[in-house]
């Protein structure tokens, strides 16, 4: 309860802020926006004059200025239904996501495994994280060497006798998405392992102190303690990671083009083939419409998986 010295006057306040509150509200906005001006020139803008030419007829002629801009309304999205090529790049890009799943969970025991006071540790996690800062271009270039027929893969598996002949990784139309997926895989670990560091460090070690007491085993530990603690870690992980799986292109183009048969041909891929070498943006523009609601639609769904966790939640 407030209460107004004798004398003292009000002071006015705008939609229920004091003007100190409004000067902080204002300072806070002002640090925000350089960020908010290059999410709105490289996010915001694209998103939305993308959206729009998906309506549009756009071809290298009306970029060029020999024909206009033709409005075709949804025909473009219409013509998804029978376009054989979207359906097997949607299946790709879907089966792909499948390393979303594996690729955490690899990340979380490595950071458990990593988490730990020993002499030369800080030498390990910086050995994880040396794929995450290399270029793609020459991670793509170093693996596909190593899926070569005469490769080191083969040629360790042949000593061993694992294989009787040389796999074909990357022309074997059972095997070639796998072998770029198991790329993704290594080269995200060490990227998503700090990620899952920074969760377990920030974990009060009294909570599985009080778990150790009440009879509880390592493995009870993790699974009852840690991992609910970590859930916040791993919905932001989550959701990195399988925006990544669905956008990816970088490891396809380098590695195998899109083949062997359409094999590796995802989405992104796609969009890059109608767009940048047919010169269709008007269609390219659609696919990555429905790309874009994909994304968000998996994106929310990893935060109705996640939403609950961490301390609160604990």
């Amino acid at each position: 309860m407030s209460a107004v010295l004798p004398g003292a006057r009000a002071r006015p306040r705008l939609l229920g802020l004091s003007r100190r509150q409004w000067r902080t509200t204002l300072v806070a906005y002002l640090f925000l926006l350089p960020a908010l001006l290059l999410l709105s020139v490289f996010t915001f803008y694209p998103v939305g004059f993308g959206t729009v030419l998906s309506l549009f007829a756009y071809n290298l002629r009306t970029l060029l200025g020999l024909e206009p801009a033709r409005f075709v309304g949804l025909e473009h999205f219409r013509a998804l239904r029978t376009d054989r090529f979207f359906w097997i790049a949607l299946t790709n890009t879907l089966q792909y996501v499948l390393v979303v799943p594996v690729l955490q969970f690899a990340s979380i025991l490595l950071a458990v495994a990593v988490n730990r006071r020993l002499r030369g540790i800080a030498w390990f996690r910086a050995a994880y994280y040396v794929p995450v800062i290399t270029s793609m271009v020459v991670v793509g270039l170093l693996w596909r060497w190593l899926y070569e027929q005469d490769g080191i893969i083969n040629y360790v598996l042949l000593s061993l006798g694992v294989i009787a002949r040389p796999i074909s990784w990357l022309g074997n139309p059972d095997l070639a998405l796998y072998s770029v997926m198991f790329v993704t895989l290594w080269k995200g670990l060490g990227y998503y392992m700090v990620i899952y560091l920074a969760g377990l460090q920030a974990i009060s070690p009294e909570y599985e102190e009080a778990a150790t007491l009440d009879g509880a085993g390592r493995w009870q530990i993790f699974r009852y303690v840690t991992l609910p603690l970590l859930r916040p870690s791993i919905l932001v992980a989550s959701t990195i990671s399988t925006i990544a799986a669905l956008k990816v292109f970088e490891e396809v183009y380098v590695m195998t083009g899109g083949g062997p048969v359409f094999r590796t041909f995802t989405m992104f891929f796609y969009i890059f083939d109608v767009g940048f070498q047919k010169f269709d943006f008007g269609y390219a523009a659609a696919l990555a419409v429905i790309l874009a609601a994909g994304i968000m639609l998996l994106s929310a769904a990893n935060f109705a998986v996640f939403r609950r966790g961490g301390y609160e939640y604990y």
